[in-house]
């Protein structure tokens, strides 16, 4: 299973690089650590490490670390479910100083 990330600054018409991007699985009431990795030029993550099969998943964008001082959320997490069977799953992050919004890519 691998899941893959892209930030689009929507505000500045271009890719976000330089985000630090953390994958996390949920065990039970607790979140563990996956992987982590950082957007490249393209403000994709293609190797955040390998997930393992169906579960809750989050990401964790470090937002700050692109927008600066003009981020209103400095991190933002999304949540998501990968069902059984699934091989690859691709999160996207559209990202502006006072917003933000995901999908599910492809």
């Amino acid at each position: 299973m691998t899941i893959t990330t892209h930030v689009l600054d929507t505000a500045r018409g271009r890719p976000a690089a330089g985000v630090p991007v953390v994958l996390e699985r949920a065990v039970g009431q607790r979140w563990e650590p996956v992987g982590r990795g950082v957007t490249d030029a393209d403000g994709r993550a293609r190797e955040l490490g390998p997930a393992s099969g169906a579960g809750r998943y989050r990401l964790t964008f470090d937002t700050a670390a692109h927008l600066g001082a003009e981020a209103f959320f400095p991190h933002v997490t999304v949540e998501f479910q990968v069902g059984e069977g699934e091989d690859r799953l691709h999160v996207p992050l559209l990202l502006s100083p006072f917003g933000y919004s995901t999908y599910r890519g492809s």
